[in-house]
């Protein structure tokens, strides 16, 4: 299948039409698209709650309410089917409006993080010759009329009729476009089916719940991160779920919001939960409607997966996963004890590891990982290379990272297979240093990073966010650690400590390497050969 949009973007379904097909009979993905499953959650629970984002909430037919007349002012603008629509709003109701009534109209939602800054909306919304942008700063108007393709609206102004009629769509059809980071030169964009995120992702978010009661989820990540994604097209549209807003992370008012609006469900990044679990107890702290703390979008340290459970009194789960339609996570297996990141469930995504050649390596053996299942992209948007990089001839995902798949079929997740430092010829995985540190029980976050070096090429830094109340880290501690109490070799010891009281976010809630290293660049590059020396320092 190919979907072409008005402006002329192709969008190429990579995966074998027969394997769709046989998805959708097994009931593993739902044959229906987007808007048409919310309207069945409308129909079924009108008075349930929603959204809940601050002093606003909606119910489902509230919230149906509000995006019948965003659909229908979309509409008056020429805007729907074969449209592929950028959004860059503030976590909050208004973007589960925006991104369900661009999917009702047919369109494709480009959600997009809201920061300082108007470079992703020149770079995304030209690259995908995006129809219009929905925006809440005024700024980004001005950046997308620079956009030949592209209509800049403001949210508040599209308020339309809701006597209005949504048409019937093809499920296989793209809904929305995830976007990475921006680890790239430029951020990769990924196109989804409404069959893949409200099928293989809503198959994923489902196996996280345990209960007869709804999901109640408090979501700490990014709307318009791809952790983001399970947020409305999936707990709302595909399963009804409640879930609960906040617009910036703060510990304290995290832990009060879990008392006020009772969650089920706590989704954040690593550091976001171990900042939550080393927080002291506020005033009426009541965390009993707390079953489940859902990490992911970065490794979870063992360390900070026992703080949460003790802190929260619920089970924890890690989740490993990527924008390219890779996940597995560790709701059947727990955290832990040779855990990994848990069991493949097909009906998510098969998982393979696989050599250089694309032939399958035993169990035990370490290789790139492979995915392929319900929850597969199309594409890549706009970039062919990507997709002959990334995507093979059968639609499997090569992930591009390193993996083994244990005797009892476990997956171990071992870093990227090109995320090297190169000193003086030896070849150091930051990931496994990173893993080890992350095991320090006075270790909140790590990041190693390469500083450039005239004489070996590049040295290893470890820059660390030290656990609240514990003794100062000095490199000595650390790489002695490293070799006695974890066995690393010698020549993987970094050579450099950067502490921080906290590693700096990207918008997605990952640690942003690039500020890291530049942090850590700047700091470890004096005049000649750089010393083997640590330091404290504030970013």
């Amino acid at each position: 299948m190919t979907w072409t949009s008005r402006n002329g973007i192709e969008v190429r379904d990579l995966v074998p039409g027969e394997l769709r097909r046989h998805w959708i009979d097994r009931g593993l993905c739902p044959g229906r698209a987007v808007y048409e499953m919310f309207t069945e959650r409308v129909r079924e629970h009108p008075r349930r709650e929603a959204v809940i984002d601050g002093d606003v909430t909606l119910d489902y037919e509230g919230l149906d309410r509000e995006v019948r007349r965003t659909a229908s002012a979309l509409n008056a603008e020429g805007l729907g089917e074969r449209d592929i629509i950028g959004i860059r709003l503030r976590n909050g109701w208004r973007m589960v409006v925006a991104e369900l009534a661009v999917a009702a109209v047919g369109a494709v939602a480009l959600p997009y993080p809201a920061s300082g800054g108007t470079r992703d909306t020149t770079s995304l919304l030209g690259r995908s010759r995006a129809a219009a942008g929905i925006f809440d700063d005024p700024a980004d108007l001005e950046a997308a009329a620079r956009i030949p393709t592209a209509r800049a609206l403001l949210f508040d102004s599209l308020r339309g009729s809701d006597d209005w009629s949504a048409p019937e769509l093809d499920p296989e059809a793209p809904v929305r476009i995830l976007v990475t980071s921006g680890s790239q030169a430029e951020p990769k964009m990924i196109a989804y089916s409404h069959n893949a995120m409200a099928g293989g992702r809503a198959n994923y978010v489902r196996a996280l719940h345990d209960g007869a009661e709804p999901m109640r989820g408090l979501m700490l990540m990014k709307l318009s991160s791809s952790y983001g994604s399970l947020v409305t097209h999936v707990s709302i549209a595909a399963l009804g779920s409640t879930v609960i807003l906040r617009d910036g992370f703060d510990a304290e008012e995290t832990l009060r919001a879990v008392g006020r609006h009772r969650p089920t469900h706590l989704f954040g990044v690593p550091t976001m939960l171990r900042r939550l679990a080393e927080h002291p107890r506020v005033a009426g702290e009541d965390l009993s409607s707390l079953r489940t703390a859902v990490s992911s979008a970065a490794p979870l340290s063992d360390v900070t997966a026992r703080a949460c459970a003790q802190r929260f009194g619920t089970r924890v789960i890690t989740i490993y996963g990527s924008s390219d339609g890779i996940n597995c996570h560790t709701a059947r297996t727990g955290t832990g004890d040779g855990a990994g990141t848990g069991i493949p469930d097909p009906a998510v995504a098969q998982i393979r590891i696989v050599d250089e050649l694309g032939n399958d390596v035993a169990a035990g053996n370490s290789g790139e990982i492979w995915a392929r299942g319900p929850m597969t992209p199309l594409c890549y948007v706009a970039d062919p290379d990507l997709d002959a990089r990334y995507r093979t001839r059968g639609g499997w995902v090569r992930s591009g990272d390193r993996g083994v798949l244990d005797e009892s079929g476990r997956l171990h997740v071992l870093g990227r297979l090109e995320q090297v430092v190169s000193r003086g010829g030896l070849k150091i995985s930051p990931a496994e240093v990173e893993r080890e540190l992350r095991a320090h029980p006075d270790v909140v976050d790590v990041a190693c990073v390469p500083i450039p070096d005239e004489e070996l090429g590049e040295r290893l830094c470890a820059c660390v966010s030290p656990s609240a109340g514990s003794p100062e880290l000095s490199l000595d501690v650390l790489t002695d650690y490293l070799q006695r109490d974890r066995g690393l070799e010698r020549r993987k010891l970094p050579e450099f400590l950067l502490t921080l009281p906290e590693l700096p976010l990207a918008p997605t809630g990952k640690v942003c390497r690039r500020t890291v290293t530049a942090l850590a660049t700047e700091r470890f590059r004096p005049e000649g050969q750089p010393a083997m020396s640590s330091t404290s320092s504030s970013p």
